[in-house]
């Protein structure tokens, strides 16, 4: 259980970023994990191709939270495909895959020996794929 709560993780976990409302936000999406209560409200601000900025409200449990926290600060000012690129990065991290040049996000490399605890990780990065395509309904860990 060690390497799933590493100190990158509880700390993005007990003081997320970029946690709160986004003023001005124009692309949005909800995502939850019934399994373990896992609720993330993903708000962006999206200019042409351009994630200019990105917040997230919710509760969750601390891979949840930090993921989302860490993803937040991933995709600010990146371009939709970039960050489309990072997502499938993150799924392959968090299935056991390499994690190599991701930064923060490379603490979740742990979680891939917990299957349930994937779906907390990507929570956030399913919202994220959901908003940046404009889609209105809520996302789902499970289908």
């Amino acid at each position: 259980m060690t390497d799933l709560y590493q100190q990158t993780i509880v700390e993005h976990a007990k003081r997320p970023r970029n946690f709160g409302p986004l003023p001005g936000a124009n692309r949005g999406a909800q995502g939850v994990n019934p399994l373990c209560g896992d609720e993330i409200e993903l708000h962006l601000r999206v200019e042409g191709d351009r994630v200019e900025a990105a917040t997230f409200e919710g509760a969750g449990c601390a891979v949840c939270v930090a993921s989302a926290s860490m993803m937040t600060l991933a995709v600010k000012g990146s371009s939709a495909a970039d960050a489309a690129r990072l997502m499938q990065r993150v799924r392959d991290l968090v299935a056991g895959g390499d994690g190599k040049n991701l930064g923060e996000i490379e603490s979740l490399k742990g979680v891939a020996r917990y299957p349930a605890r994937r779906k907390c990780a990507l929570l956030a990065w399913r919202a994220l794929e959901a908003a940046l395509a404009g889609e209105a309904t809520q996302v789902s860990t499970e289908l």
